[in-house]
């Protein structure tokens, strides 16, 4: 199964107020696991950018007005995407901007079916709890030292984190992880096998003992219990 993580950073909260996308990054997961492959473009806004937004991921339009535009790159972002599942935190906010740039560009829109929301997730499991990215990779233990300032990829990358131990993932990789070591180990040789200092008491009567054999002599010549009649009492 093929997912893919997706986060945004634009010139301000709405797109139908002229804001646009600025940063774009995605994680690929395949059965729930990271395989390495990334998309990610800073883009031309082709409009100002507040100082607020500036504020929350540094990207001033000095260094986005020479990155191209959303439709110089719309075709190679949905061939990345594909028709996989798409998973992003405060899911609508994304897909809003991602769907008023392709509409912009004259390509085909993101259903709202194939997106899946962390945040959604979040509330669900933790209701009540602070729930942005930032306050889950605490709960999960996730290293996020190096998040000073929000950025597409980077937050993309927490972001697969953290859904992975939203859905119980993450511990499920774990488990596989130590049951291959243990099947690794077992494969190099036999187990040793402790003895027993002193055997078991024989909890057998002689008159059980005896009706069991008369019961096998009733079970034909080629019965399997015959191998063991030869057997001394103690390990029969």
């Amino acid at each position: 199964m093929r997912e893919i993580v997706l986060d945004t950073e634009t010139t301000g909260l709405d797109p139908f107020q002229g804001h646009r996308l600025v940063e774009i990054g995605c994680i690929e997961l395949v059965n729930r696991i990271p395989t390495g492959q990334s998309f990610h473009r800073y883009l031309n806004p082709e409009r100002e950018m507040p100082a607020e937004a500036v504020s929350i991921h540094g990207l001033s339009i000095e260094f986005l007005k020479d990155k191209p535009f959303f439709a110089e790159i719309a075709d190679e972002l949905l061939a990345f995407i594909g028709d996989a599942p798409i998973i992003a935190h405060n899911a609508l906010f994304d897909l809003t901007f991602l769907n008023a740039e392709l509409e912009r560009a004259g390509k085909l829109l993101v259903a709202r079916e194939r997106m899946l929301d962390t945040l959604l997730l979040a509330r669900r499991k933790y209701p009540g709890a602070p729930n942005r990215l930032d306050d889950l990779c605490a709960r999960f233990g996730i290293n996020n030292s190096h998040r000073t300032k929000h950025g597409a990829l980077l937050d993309a990358e927490l972001l697969a984190d953290v859904y992975l131990e939203l859905i119980g993932a993450r511990q499920a990789q774990l488990v596989l992880v130590e049951a291959g070591v243990g099947a690794m180990v077992a494969s190099v040789g036999p187990a040793a096998v402790a003895l027993r200092p002193e055997a078991l008491a024989v909890r057998l009567s002689d008159e059980e003992r005896e009706a069991h054999i008369a019961f096998i002599a009733t079970l034909g010549e080629n019965v399997i219990w015959r191998d063991y009649l030869s057997l001394p009492a103690a390990a029969a």
